[in-house]
């Protein structure tokens, strides 16, 4: 594999593992503390992915938030928010969701080859569609975005998609956000899923640190000996 982003995974769960509740009720598993701590991550990178199903079924507008961030972004030359990245398999994403509509920043949608003409006919006219391989192959598309520019990738989910680069090991980084509740309910989403993962009981994940925020804990995990403190 070629060279690639710094890539940082962030997630909130419930003490249980859950990333969301079997309803269609979103779940609110953070807080405003630590809303403005992930818009600040945000603001510090060059690009944020998210899967497709996440633009469906949260249809995320992925901005930086916080005015000083956007303008300390745009004094130092970049776009008032990070580029936005979306991985699908299937090509079935809505071009009027607001992650193409929201914000005046380049998009991406990294699609699987059988769906590459779908795509590009649905959301070319919103959206820069790149060619990832059969099935989306993740290292291919780290180069690709490297090749971009993008020093620094943030990875907001979902649950396929940490799972994914978890298990390839293309993860430096890792923010853990524990909400102070259960789901206890077998039909939500868990954080990740099955996989063979670089980090198990014979190699652990080095936890580089542990902050209280408000009522919720952040663990920060190093992943990789490229973690920057």
């Amino acid at each position: 594999m070629g060279e690639r982003p710094y890539i940082l995974l962030s997630c909130a769960v419930s003490i249980d593992g859950y990333l969301n509740a079997a309803t269609e009720r979103r779940l609110m598993l953070s807080n405003d503390a630590d809303f403005d701590r992930v818009d600040s991550v945000r603001a510090g990178s060059d690009a944020i992915l998210v899967g497709a199903s996440t633009v469906r079924r949260d249809n995320p507008r992925l901005l930086v938030r916080s005015e000083q961030r956007r303008n300390d972004r745009l004094a130092r030359g970049a776009s008032p928010s990070p580029i936005k990245v979306t991985l699908t398999e299937s090509a079935d994403l809505d071009p009027s969701a607001q992650f193409f509509t929201a914000g005046d920043v380049e998009k991406l949608v990294y699609c699987a080859s059988p769906a590459l003409a779908t795509a590009r006919a649905r959301l070319g006219g919103v959206a820069t569609v790149v060619d990832a391989g059969d099935p989306v192959d993740l290292p291919r598309l780290a180069e690709d975005l490297h090749g971009r520019g993008v020093a620094r990738l943030m990875v907001e989910g979902g649950a396929s998609v940490h799972t994914q680069f978890l298990a390839a090991g293309l993860a430096d980084e890792l923010h853990l956000v524990v909400a102070p509740f259960f789901v206890g309910d077998s039909r939500a989403c868990r954080f990740v899923g099955d996989g063979d993962y670089p980090w198990n009981p014979d190699r652990r994940a080095a936890l580089a640190e542990v902050r209280q925020i408000g009522n919720v804990v952040l663990l920060r995990y190093a992943l990789s000996a490229r973690f920057a403190q």
